[in-house]
């Protein structure tokens, strides 16, 4: 015990609640109300729950739910979602369904993201605070009804902000910027990419007008960071960010950089890892299963595709020398690190460091495993790489059609509907078109 905190019982005090005065062991901002008593089960159950009041803990406790803690009667903070990150990733958020609840879930959202932590939205029927919802319901109760209808923040709040929105065309198109900003704060490169597809299917958009404010927006937060760091990097240590030769190759084509960076993560994390296609799959090999590594290589290859990038081709092939010597997974990326090639080391740093957790509400029953969702995201992540690809033709294509004499422009012209028919069925396959 580090403090106190209680529920105000007199109506003339201001302040709904009242908590020890800070001090050196107990500063507000840096503690959760019940974390002494729930920490073992947030473990356990891989899940906190997050309520606003010191009641609402209490009995949730008492009916037997005990990963669930409070902000001390605060609203939430960095310190705080580090705190239950200690704990677990997974966060459901249990606030009141008013006004105020509303605003303290979406800034919740945010600060959890950003932490690269999974928030979920739950909101108890109205007039009813965990307090009063538990008073009425027994354990297992609580739990189907937590389970049943919770949703994935970030699509709980682009569904209340459309719906603030309205028909109003400037409302929705600031809208499309905030939950693009929203995006950008995931620090995990796939969980961005998996939302960038989410949020531009909910508002029947291209996803490649969320990626690119995403893009932005990041590049603008590294840019405003970059003065406050003053913390040397110790010179046996590799950087976490590009060396300046890295950074110069990797500026190159910014079009196909991303999705060459996706396909290069997944061979870097998962490459030795099998996908096991279902036999209705159209991928499914009867005479046994590819490894990550070997499914991407042979799709480039059949098409006799090369990174654009050459940091990043670079280090492909760099990888692919060791898989081919017959290395392990973590033994071939350990080697990259180590090796001579700086170039190749910083890349295989930032791109071998993330660990992908699955988040989104449209999967999160379906894809259970790290195996079931491999075999959904790698042919994905291909088949987007090829939209890129055939995007940037067409660019050129137009390009040349400009300057073109009336002769090559209908050869110019043949070329650009034959793209634009392959594009469509990537597209259809992709679910962003119906066929």
């Amino acid at each position: 015990m580090i403090a106190f905190s209680g529920r105000t019982l007199k109506a003339d005090n201001p302040a709904k609640y009242v908590n020890s005065p800070e001090t050196e062991i107990y500063i507000k901002s840096r503690n959760l109300l019940g974390i002494y008593f729930a920490k073992a089960e947030m473990a356990r159950q891989d899940r906190c729950i997050l309520v606003e009041g010191n009641v609402d803990v209490v009995m949730m406790h008492q009916m037997g739910i005990t990963n669930v803690v409070a902000s001390c009667g605060t609203s939430l903070t960095e310190e705080q979602v580090r705190l239950i990150k200690k704990f677990t990733e997974n966060v459901t958020i249990m606030y009141d369904g008013d006004k105020a609840g509303l605003h303290a879930a979406i800034r919740a959202i945010s600060l959890i993201l950003k932490e690269g932590m999974n928030p979920r939205v739950v909101f108890l029927p109205d007039g009813d605070d965990p307090d009063s919802f538990s008073r009425k319901h027994t354990r297992e109760e609580i739990r189907d009804f937590i389970r049943d209808h919770e949703q994935d923040g970030i699509l709980f709040k682009t569904e209340l902000l459309l719906k603030d929105a309205g028909e109003d065309p400037l409302k929705k198109a600031n809208l499309i910027n905030e939950m693009a900003d929203t995006v950008a704060d995931i620090p995990d490169a796939i969980k961005r990419q998996v939302y960038v597809d989410t949020v531009a299917k909910q508002f029947e958009i291209e996803s490649d007008i969320i990626q690119d404010r995403v893009r932005k927006t990041r590049e603008q937060n590294r840019t405003k960071e970059q003065p406050r760091r003053e913390t040397p990097v110790h010179p046996e240590v590799p950087s976490s960010s590009p060396e300046p030769a890295t950074r110069r190759l990797l500026a190159q084509d910014q079009i196909l950089r991303p999705s060459e960076e996706e396909l290069l993560g997944f061979v870097l994390r998962y490459g030795r890892s099998p996908l096991q296609f279902e036999t209705d799959s159209e991928f499914y090999d009867p005479e046994g299963s590819q490894t990550v590594a070997e499914f991407i290589d042979a799709a480039l290859a059949a098409d006799n595709i090369h990174f654009a990038n050459q940091a990043l081709e670079a280090t492909y092939n760099a990888y692919f020398n060791l898989y081919d010597q017959g290395m392990e997974q973590d033994a071939i990326v350990l080697a990259l690190l180590n090796g001579e090639d700086r170039m190749v080391a910083e890349v295989t740093a930032n791109l071998s460091s993330e660990k992908y957790e699955l988040t989104v509400h449209n999967f999160s029953d379906a894809l259970t495993t790290t195996d079931s969702w491999l075999v959904t995201y790698v042919p994905r992540a291909i088949l987007v790489y090829h939209d890129k690809r055939i995007s940037a033709r067409q660019a050129d294509i137009k390009r040349k059609i400009g300057e073109a004499s009336p002769e090559e422009v209908m050869d110019l012209m043949g070329r650009l509907t034959r793209l634009n028919e392959i594009k469509k069925t990537i597209n259809i396959k992709l679910g962003r078109l119906k066929q």
